[in-house]
């Protein structure tokens, strides 16, 4: 079984499908590991460190060559796979709403392309969920950032020359990366509330220090949604939540989106009006500006990878977050795809063989055709 890495190609991809640590353990396995030279650099680490650890380091060609089993960020091109044995697992975030082409295209070329979004949010799936691994760096870096470039401090502070007030940070969806940025901003002093649609998420928020803002007038989703995720909610909540939101984000200074709907497009959660009611000097930070629909992502006018001033209020938001902490994006990830293929690990065959549950869930093709039911309907 031959497993094979290869340098990620897609603009602004810092990260890596593999680390020393997992290839150590992708070899105790039996597997044979192959990595493209440069391939970690960017995520700070040598071709020395992986030849170390006892993989095969050397050219894509020489790389791709016989592989069983390709592992990626971001998946390439299949024509840059060729060489790969017929039927080679490769496992990887597709997009498969998005680039529903590059699906098509892996299904052509006789792939069976594992799309790991897709990973069912079941507990024995948790620790393959490269959805929440790499969430949860986003929500930390979102607020780093807008601390960045927010133009005040964040915690209270009293001097003898008078006293800094704290920040008032507000939380727009609180999911695995809405969690981590209400963390994160309570770590760093602020004064901090959050809202989601969700009713479950109220104690959540309670339980970081953190005050929950949420309709009450008109009835959001009980308990967890489906899957974990929202779902688009009923034009009543939505203009009930705009009124909501337009009398708090006023007196914020920081505010955080990270709402998203599975195959669709971000929702908007802030318009230009509500932005003008902001602070001159206040920082929005839209974690959802990657999915928007070209007019923004949850904040009306954010760009990805700019900085749009508006009123006075700097937007922010980049289009691959997880990206900018390269080296820790990276080992989550690759153990998330450990622990994904381990978990199904046959020893006799020397190989993964994966389960209805699971493996249906992720499996986009298989055997020159789409497969997934996600994709069907």
């Amino acid at each position: 079984m031959r497993i094979a890495v290869l340098r990620e190609t897609a603009p602004g991809e810092t990260r890596v499908a593999l680390t020393p640590e997992t290839a150590k353990k992708f070899i105790a396995l039996g597997a044979q590991v192959a990595v493209e030279s440069g391939a970690g650099t960017a995520a700070s680490i040598t071709d020395a460190a992986y030849a170390e650890a006892g993989a095969e380091v050397g050219p894509a060609q020489k790389v791709v060559q016989g592989a069983d089993i390709l592992l990626a960020v971001q998946p390439p091109e299949p024509a840059a796979l060729a060489g790969a044995s017929p039927g080679a697992l490769v496992a990887a975030v597709f997009d498969p709403f998005g680039r529903r082409d590059r699906v098509d295209a892996y299904a052509a070329a006789g792939f069976e392309a594992l799309a790991m979004e897709f990973m069912p949010r079941i507990t024995r799936a948790q620790s393959m969920d490269v959805l929440s691994s790499q969430s949860n760096l986003s929500g930390y870096k979102a607020v780093i950032a807008a601390a960045d470039l927010y133009g005040r401090a964040f915690p209270m502070m009293m001097t003898a020359a008078g006293t800094v007030q704290a920040a008032r940070v507000f939380v727009m969806g609180v999911g695995v990366a809405g969690l981590q940025a209400i963390a994160t901003a309570r770590r760093l002093g602020a004064q901090v509330s959050a809202t989601d649609v969700r009713s479950a998420t109220k104690e959540q928020i309670q339980s970081l220090g953190a005050k929950p803002v949420f309709v009450e007038k008109v009835a959001g989703i009980e308990g967890e949604g489906a899957g974990g995720y929202a779902t688009e909610m009923s034009p009543e909540y939505q203009k009930a939540q705009a009124e909501l939101v337009s009398g708090h984000i006023a007196k914020q200074d920081i505010v955080i989106t990270t709402a998203l709907i599975p195959g669709r497009a971000a929702p908007r959660l802030i318009t230009g009006a509500q932005i003008a009611t902001m602070k001159p000097g206040s920082v929005i930070f839209d974690l959802a500006v990657a999915q928007g629909d070209g007019t923004g992502g949850n904040v009306e006018g954010s760009r990805a990878d700019q900085v749009v001033e508006k009123h006075g209020v700097k937007i922010m938001g980049y289009a691959n977050t997880p990206a900018t902490l390269p080296a820790d994006a990276s080992a989550l990830y690759a153990r998330n795809l450990y622990n994904f293929l381990s978990a199904f690990w046959d020893k006799e065959q020397g190989k993964p063989v994966l389960d209805a549950e699971i493996g249906d869930a992720v499996r986009l093709t298989r055997g020159g055709q789409v497969v997934s039911e996600r994709l069907k309907s």
